[in-house]
């Protein structure tokens, strides 16, 4: 099995903090997630989480109007300047101090960044050219006395407005002009969150936190009347600019929210049809029209504040971030629908499980909610709410139309994946908690382990009796597994032991494993005959399950994170040779069992918002690892560290620590998944890299590979996609084959590439719309190399596992349409006989 596996997405988390951008064309939202940028495909409904990671969390992020461009900074004010498209890295930048707010100028030749009370202008960077010091200052403005708020740039990109936090908005050009001095828009009593140019630029508005909205137009002077007779003004940019500059501005009318209890948090506002949008600290947001200030809408999302508001360009959708509630909404407001409607957890996530067919992930944490993810979209699709407590544990069925899942609640909760509903719930005969879970093969039998009583509880899934009571443990129960042959239970306490239980035997007499610390983890291997345990010390165990004895040990203490620790999570991958392991640390351990040696290890984050990050401690990165109070708040409340300034004594202090709280590897062996602060991560194998240098030629080429299918040579453009080793390539020339040639060309396949060639037809059963030519070429596959398949079973277990889940998805799909075109038809004959009927009547009456 390949070990290149790469970070593929991110589910679990889809906003944490900071500004919410659409791309130009309006079909994609982009939010921060930690020190990541996820994006949001509403048409196709799909995410993807860029790979990139910032230092810090992100507190905001612009994309340019080219959507060439994405930089993202982090509340320390550092910057990485990204390829939107590819996700590369071009630069990196400093800011030196934390920014508020950047954007783009329209015409996309600028980017405007807040820099405490200034505001630095930089010239846009070329993103096809790499350059030593891609960023060249523009200029600096000054004049505000308080940290500057937001940017808003006018339509010709020549002048821009700026709020701060001294209750006042000021107009800067981005050029000097003769005779200019900036302007100052004050007379609001509190803190100015936003200004904003109308259309046609002949109007300025700005938004307060304490609810009030001025309008700023031209004050009237004689200067005008003398004008009458002259050419009618353009509407170039030039005159523009020149409009803006010159005006003298004045309020002419002052409007109020009138939201009582409630400030103002984020707006944000629409030029072509006038549209204000405001978020306020309620959970209420509203849409006026302006300038007459007509409420179009008031509605509230949910209790908390909204972090975050955002407009696309059509000003149809809306998009709403929650910080409190981790949610994300799209909302379109003139059919008051809503777009998108996610929500991660709001605490830390506790455990994960991979359906049997590996298309959705279930996660439970401690907010007491269990989530379903589908991981070709990265959405949730449904949440369960009946625990009370933090969920502890969750376990499909190998059917995958049931989900266990267990809690501190003192319950044991089995769902329905087709009603979406809660049909059986198993609790103890006394109130305990369950800290973790196990499901037999069969899906009969359902086991919990108790953190107080020190037992294990057995229930029958059809009748909802409690079997039996396994006791035996001094310690609380913190790890069960079923073999897959469903006959025997093992358990981890504690206590330092491990108890193999014989479930189907009525003899209950079992003999400790004894071990050197507490047991924190157990899996089996696919074939049942070997056990993994992972200790407190550090150490992973390896035990002959028949016979009870141990077969090897690891040593995994340096290899969980900084200072060491110990792994609380284990999977074998599906040949059994490997085990992917993770703990309280910032990195995921592959493993290989017969060698006993570390293969890999994957960091799960680099975000130094999270401790235990760093392997290797940093005196240069003192300083800003000793600011843990949390001064980016979102009232601003920053206090300073004085002897008395704290509002809070009561306050922590700490930071989250960086920790894996669950892996488990997808049924068919091409990615994994990991539960962490962070969020779900999700990785997969590299097939962008899966090539063998070895088996390369100079006249091993794209360009060979398309001669050979030009020249009907298609065992020889099979074999030069299979060299080359480009997925791309390889699906071309897999449906360039005739249907009446593919048995042929099969048998004459080396064995060498029957793997991949399995491989690729089984991802063009799921991709492709071409059913049946995918079925064809399976059926010959499996037919003429079916022995050498299975003489390799192992070596080809993930291959085989891909091809028999897209085999399962077209029979569904197959059976659905059958059952609907059966249905049809009847309806159809059905109303033929009624026609028929009516006539013989007819014809009888006459």
């Amino acid at each position: 099995m390949a070990s290149n596996f790469k970070f593929s997405n991110l589910c679990g988390t889809v906003y944490r903090q900071g500004n919410i951008v659409f791309t130009p064309d309006g079909n994609s939202v982009l939010s921060p997630v930690g020190n990541r940028v996820s994006v949001f495909d509403l048409v196709n409904n799909k995410s993807r989480t860029f790979e990139f990671e910032n230092r810090k969390n992100i507190a905001a992020i612009a994309l340019s109007p080219d959507s060439n461009v994405l930089i993202s900074v982090d509340e320390d004010g550092r910057a990485l300047l990204v390829n939107f498209h590819r996700g590369a890295i071009l630069h990196h930048f400093n800011f030196h101090k934390p920014v508020k707010a950047i954007t783009f100028s329209p015409d996309g030749k600028y980017i405007a960044a807040t820099h405490d009370a200034h505001v630095q202008v930089w010239r846009t960077p070329n993103h096809l050219v790499r350059e030593f010091a891609p960023f060249v200052l523009h200029r600096t403005y000054t004049g505000h006395h308080d940290e500057v708020l937001s940017i808003e740039w006018s339509s010709d990109s020549k002048c821009f407005l700026t709020t701060s936090r001294d209750m006042t908005a000021r107009l800067f050009t981005l050029d000097p002009v003769e005779g200019f001095r900036p302007k100052t828009f004050a007379g609001h009593r509190d803190v100015v969150l936003n200004a904003y140019f109308s259309a046609d630029s002949k109007t300025i508005y700005t938004v307060s936190r304490d609810g009030a909205v001025f309008v700023w137009k031209a004050k009237p002077s004689e200067a005008d009347d003398s004008d009458d007779d002259g050419p009618v003004a353009s509407t170039s940019a030039s005159a523009i600019f020149n409009e803006i500059a010159n005006t003298r501005w004045g309020v002419h009318a002052r409007h109020y929210f009138n939201q009582p209890g409630t400030k103002v948090v984020c707006s944000t506002f629409h030029r072509g049809s006038n549209l204000l949008i405001v978020g306020f600290s309620s959970g209420v947001f509203g849409l006026w029209e302006m300038p007459a200030f007509v409420n179009l809408h008031t509605l509230s999302m949910s209790q908390e504040r909204i972090s975050a508001v955002a407009v696309n360009p059509a000003g149809e959708w809306l998009a709403f971030g929650a910080r409190s509630l981790g949610q994300l909404l799209v909302w379109e407001w003139q059919s008051q629908s809503y777009v998108l409607k996610q929500q991660g957890h709001t605490a830390a996530l506790n455990t994960l499980a991979y359906a049997p067919d590996g298309q959705h992930i279930a996660t439970g944490g401690d907010d007491g909610k269990i989530k379903l993810w589908a991981t070709s979209s990265g959405f949730c699709f449904v949440t369960f709410t009946e625990h009370t407590a933090p969920v502890s544990a969750v376990a499909f069925a190998n059917l995958g139309s049931v989900l266990f899942s267990a809690s501190l609640d003192g319950t044991v909760r089995a769902f329905d994946l087709v009603r979406y509903r809660n049909f059986r719930t198993f609790a103890a005969p006394t109130p305990v908690q369950f800290a973790c879970l196990a499901v037999d093969p069969a899906g009969e039998l359902v086991a919990a382990g108790s953190a107080d009583s020190f037992e294990v509880f057995l229930w029958s899934v059809q009748t909802g009796r409690l079997l039996d009571v396994l006791a035996g443990h001094t310690a609380p129960v913190s790890a069960l597994a079923f073999a897959p042959h469903g006959a025997t239970l093992a358990s981890g306490s504690w206590d330092r032991t491990v108890r193999l239980w014989a479930v189907a035997a009525r003899a209950r007499t079992v003999e400790p494993l004894a071990f050197s610390a507490d047991v924190l983890a157990l899996a089996f291997r696919p074939d049942g005959a070997e056990l993994a345990a992972a200790t407190l010390d550090g150490q992973l165990l390896f035990l002959d399950a028949r016979h009870a004895r141990e077969t090897g040990a690891i040593d995994a203490r340096r290899d969980v994170g900084r200072g060491g620790g110990a792994h609380a999570s284990l999977a074998y991958t599906a040949d059994g040779r490997r085990v992917l392991a993770g703990g309280r640390g910032a990195h995921v351990a592959l493993y290989d069992v017969r060698a006993g040696v570390l293969l890999r290890r994957f960091c799960i984050s680099q975000s130094l918002s999270l401790d235990g990050t760093l392997d290797v401690r940093d005196s240069r990165l003192a300083g800003a690892d000793a600011d843990e109070s949390g001064s980016g708040s979102e009232d601003g409340g920053g206090a300073a560290a004085l002897p008395g300034a704290r509002r809070d004594m009561g306050a922590r202090r700490g930071r989250v620590e960086a920790r894996v709280a669950c892996v488990r590897l997808a049924p068919g062996g091409r990615g994994w998944a990991a539960a962490t602060p962070e969020g779900l991560l999700l990785y997969a194998l590299d097939e962008g890299a899966a090539f063998d240098p070895v088996d390369l030629a100079l006249e091993v080429t794209p360009q060979a590979v398309a001669a050979a299918v030009a020249g009907r040579e298609w065992g020889a453009a099979l074999v030069l996609a299979c060299r080359l080793g480009e997925a791309g390539l390889l699906r071309g020339a897999v449906g360039a084959v005739p249907r009446a040639d593919v048995g042929l060309v099969v048998r004459a396949l080396p064995q060498v590439y029957v793997g991949a060639l399995v491989m690729c037809v089984a991802r063009g059963l799921e991709e492709s719309p071409r059913v049946e030519f995918g079925l064809v070429w399976a059926r010959a596959l499996l037919g003429t190399h079916g022995r050498y398949l299975r003489e390799r079973a192992g070596e080809h277990a993930a291959v085989l596992r891909t091809l028999w889940k897209a085999l399962g998805e077209c029979e569904g799909l197959l059976s659905k349409l059958c059952a609907e075109n059966s249905a049809t038809l009847a309806y159809i004959i059905d109303q033929m006989h009624v026609k028929q009927a009516v006539r013989d009547v007819e014809m009888l009456e006459a």
